[in-house]
């Protein structure tokens, strides 16, 4: 079945190269990044994991449990991260998901439920098993993006989602285009002016009364 955000994400048992793990227990309280991949050994891939593993120190800052699933299985992924390590000079330290018959991929939508599992599938038979989720504490899905095959994936900008979607979490705000750390942000439309006045006592700049612009909260 499709998929929409605030759904609760789909709970699932599997092997990882951290072990075996049930998904909703493993995230526990924490924020949680899964992304997928159509196949272990493909170059575009291996660029992401290698950069998600540089990138490791700032998710965990953040409370960002990372975990990353291809449709190989874990020896593969072991020798796979070898390779990574080697060409991205890091380290994959997060579990990488080993789902050979598809059934992870396929309770996340990424393959059609008739899609048989085969040593024989191409990463352009999986190609789209390049999904990316980040999933609240509370097991909602936050964030959903797939990628095409042939473009990388820009953890930056992931980083850039995970503050704003933790922010407004606990702030009556939404961020802006292009919105950064420490940048402006907006009073949410459904805040009345006088609820408003509550929260930011100091007031804010309006340009037009459903534009009301205030520092970042603290």
């Amino acid at each position: 079945m499709p998929m929409s955000l605030g759904d609760i994400a789909p709970d699932f048992t599997a092997e990882t190269t951290a072990g075996r793990i049930h998904f909703h227990q493993w995230i526990g309280d924490d924020w949680c990044l899964f992304f997928s991949h159509p196949k272990n050994f493909t170059p575009v891939c291996t660029t992401e994991l290698g950069a998600m593993a540089r990138l490791m120190p700032e998710f965990e800052k953040r409370g960002v449990k990372v975990i990353g699933l291809s449709v190989d299985p874990l020896e593969s992924h072991r020798s796979w991260s070898l390779d990574i390590q080697e060409t991205q000079g890091a380290a994959v330290t997060y579990p990488l998901i080993a789902d050979p018959k598809l059934e992870v991929a396929k309770r996340y939508a990424m393959l059609p439920a008739d899609a048989s599992a085969s040593d024989q599938r191409t990463a352009a038979d999986n190609h789209t098993v390049r999904s990316l989720f980040v999933i609240a504490p509370d097991k909602t899905i936050k964030l959903m993006i797939t990628y095409p095959m042939s473009t990388g994936r820009n953890f930056q900008e992931v980083l850039r989602v995970v503050d704003s979607l933790q922010l407004t979490a606990t702030h009556k705000v939404a961020t802006p285009a292009d919105w950064h750390q420490g940048d402006d942000v907006i009073i949410l439309p459904s805040i009345s002016d006088e609820a408003a006045r509550e929260v930011f006592p100091t007031g804010w700049a309006a340009p037009k009364p459903y534009l009301r612009i205030v520092p970042q909260p603290s």
